[in-house]
Parts: C-alpha cells; sequence; structure tokens
C-alpha cells in the first residue's frame, strides 16, 4: 500500500512538472515582442487602461480594491502606491508616447485630487495623529504620504502639467526643512518605527525632481548614502536606519527594498545606480526556471509571508521580482528583464478583455499591477 501512495504522488509531481513546463513553453513563446519598445506598446496601453479602470475613480472605490484584511494602514499605504506607480506610468508613456499625453494629464490631475483626499490620507492621519496637508508648518515627519504626494505632482509638472505648483512648492519646503532638521538626514515613516530608507527615497526624487532649489539636500543626502548607509555584506544601500541615521545591527538586507532603492536611484544618480543594480544582481539574484530576485541573500526561504515582499515561494520575492524590473529596463539589460518579466508572467497570468490586460493576481493586489507597469516603462528616452 505504501509503495503505491508513493507511486501514486511521483505520478502527480511528474504531471505537475509537465504542466508547469508547458506553461513556462507557452510563456516564453508568448513573449516574442517583449524586449522592445514598439513591440510592447500594445501590451502596455492595454495594462494602463486596465489601471486606469481600477484607480482613476473615486477614493473610496480605490480603497475597496486593496484588500480588507490588511488593515487600515497597508490600505492606505497600498492604495498611495498605487497612484504614485501609476501616475508615474502615464509620465513614462507621455514621454514615450507624446500623442497620449492630453489625456495622461486629465488623469493625473484626477490621481492627485485622490491622493489629497482626506479618505486617502486618513491612514496617515492615524498614525501621526494629525492631518498631513493640514501641519506643514509642524515638524512631524508624515515622510511617506507628502513624498509620494509631491512625486505624482512633480511628474504631473514635467510633461506639462501647472495646474498644482503652488501645492508642490508647499510640500518640497516642508520635506526639505524637516530632512536638514533631523539629526539623521532621514525621517520616519511612522513613529516609533525605524527609518525605511525606500521611503526617504521618494522625498529625495521628489526634491530632485522640483529643480535647482533643492539639489544641495539631494546631493548632501547622497553622499551620506555612499559613505555611512551601505551594507557591509552587500555594499547595498540598507534597508533600514535608526533615529540617529545610523545602520541598525543585525537588520535584514531585503530584496525588495534592495530593488526599490535601485529603482529610485535610477531616477537620481544613474551611475549610483548603476553600481547597486550590479550588486543587487550579485547577491540577490536567482537563475533558472523561475529567474528573479531573492528576499534574503544570506538565507533560504521556500516557502513565507511578508506584508511588503509578498508571498515567499522557492526563495523568489514577489515585489522584489517586480522591482528588479525597473533598472533592468533603464539599463537595456534586455535578456534579464525578459526573465523577469517571463517569472511574472508565469506566477501572474495575464488576461484580455476589452482592450484591457492584466495579471489575474492584480484581483488581489493592484498595487502589484501598476508597480510592474512602471518598472517596465522605466526607460531612458529612446527613439520609435
Amino acid at each position: 500500500m505504501e509503495l503505491k501512495n508513493k507511486k501514486l504522488l511521483l505520478i502527480s509531481i511528474g504531471i505537475l512538472v509537465i504542466l508547469i513546463l508547458i506553461k513556462v513553453a507557452w510563456v516564453s513563446w508568448g513573449m516574442h515582442g517583449y524586449g522592445s519598445v514598439d513591440g510592447e506598446h500594445k501590451d502596455i496601453m492595454q495594462r494602463s487602461e486596465y489601471l486606469a479602470s481600477k484607480i482613476v475613480t473615486s477614493p473610496r472605490q480605490l480603497l475597496q480594491e486593496m484588500p480588507s484584511g490588511i488593515g487600515v494602514q497597508f490600505q492606505g499605504e497600498w492604495a498611495l502606491y498605487s497612484c504614485s506607480m501609476y501616475a508615474k506610468v502615464l509620465a513614462n508613456i507621455s514621454r514615450q508616447y507624446p500623442e497620449t499625453k492630453k489625456r495622461n494629464l486629465a488623469m493625473m490631475d484626477s490621481i492627485i485630487g485622490i491622493v489629497i483626499s482626506p479618505e486617502l490620507r486618513l491612514y496617515d492621519n492615524l498614525r501621526w495623529g494629525e492631518d498631513p496637508l493640514e501641519s506643514l508648518d509642524g515638524d512631524q515627519s508624515h515622510v511617506s504620504y507628502l513624498s509620494h504626494l509631491a512625486w505624482i505632482i512633480s511628474e504631473y509638472r514635467s510633461i506639462g502639467g501647472q495646474k498644482h505648483n503652488e501645492l508642490l512648492d508647499s510640500l518640497c519646503e516642508t520635506m526639505n526643512r524637516r530632512i536638514l532638521e533631523s539629526r539623521a538626514l532621514n525621517l520616519a515613516t511612522y513613529p516609533d518605527e525605524p527609518i525605511y530608507v525606500p521611503d526617504m527615497l521618494v522625498a529625495i526624487v521628489a526634491l530632485h525632481n522640483y529643480g535647482s532649489k533643492y539639489q544641495p539636500t539631494v546631493h548632501k543626502w547622497l553622499v551620506r548614502a555612499k559613505s555611512d548607509w551601505t551594507d557591509k555584506k552587500t555594499g547595498l544601500l540598507v534597508s533600514f536606519l535608526d533615529d540617529e541615521g545610523l545602520q541598525i545591527d543585525d537588520a535584514p538586507e531585503k530584496g525588495s527594498y534592495s530593488a526599490l532603492n535601485c529603482y529610485y536611484l535610477t531616477l537620481i544618480d544613474p551611475e549610483f545606480a548603476l553600481s547597486q543594480y550590479e550588486l543587487l544582481k550579485k547577491h540577490f539574484m536567482q537563475n533558472g526556471l523561475f529567474a528573479g530576485l531573492k528576499e534574503y541573500h544570506d538565507e533560504s526561504c521556500w516557502l513565507g509571508m511578508d506584508i511588503d515582499a509578498g508571498p515567499i515561494i522557492f526563495n523568489l520575492s514577489p515585489s522584489g521580482t517586480a522591482f528588479a524590473i525597473g533598472p533592468a529596463t533603464y539599463f537595456e539589460d534586455d535578456d534579464y528583464c525578459k526573465n523577469l518579466l517571463r517569472t511574472a508572467e508565469i506566477a501572474g497570468h495575464s488576461v484580455s478583455y476589452n482592450d484591457k490586460r492584466h495579471y489575474l493576481l492584480a484581483d488581489i493586489a493592484l498595487v502589484g499591477e501598476a508597480i510592474a507597469l512602471a518598472m517596465r516603462t522605466n526607460y531612458r528616452i529612446r527613439s520609435n
């Protein structure tokens, strides 16, 4: 009886492996157009249409797209990230496909309206005990909310939008003052939590996008980052700092955070970003059937769950793999980028209808769809 059960188990495993191999072969064949802006145009536009239908709506409806089980804070964060990443998509494709700019500007204006709504900024209000937009003269951080809003408006302005310039002025002035007044040259996302370096980088990107006024702060931050905030084992920017701006002993270096850091650096310091990208691949890259990024470079995690990385399976970090597409696209690392997109397709499985396209996983985590498309369109401007 035991031998029979073993045979059935082996047969089941064999069938599963065959199905996976068929899926891999099908996906590889279906991705023949990937790797060029022209070849990806239709797919990018269809995914953008799907995101528009889900994000460019009312604040209440957008928040309802977020999983209820993650709580108010993460619902707010995921909604904010969905907005900022999709705004970046719209700015990217406006530069690459200028005929889309007029419509994209209107959608970005709507996204800004959603982000400044009381409903969306509630999560940050609850954590800090004050409204982030009604306390700009104060000293509390609010860096995550304010930086994403400033980044969205800066991207809106970069393609011709002028409607929210006064708000952008106030946001950047506030963040710059708070950063320079802090002992750490960094701001905490929430009270009584470590400094999350990727959250700080959004603020640095927004200040960089503003123009020359805040370049001294951007330069000062980057100098400190290169000298004081790189991990001794990997050379990558650390994931966490304490409130003094010091590295935290035994804090993990996360693949998802490292990949996101690398993406943001492509927007402000391409040379530093390239060196970080090479280190990211050296320490976190996983090749094979499921190419992607590991969440932990120094240990295996065959099955786990992380609120930022997502479900970790076979060592792979879903968020890390998605974020790695950004620098891979920017540096035209086409083979690796295609491998990352293949893994995303195997795991996410795209569906199309009514001239819209998305990964099925977007029905669970809309923010993942927005992130993947923002990363995929993170190209330096290339001619058609």
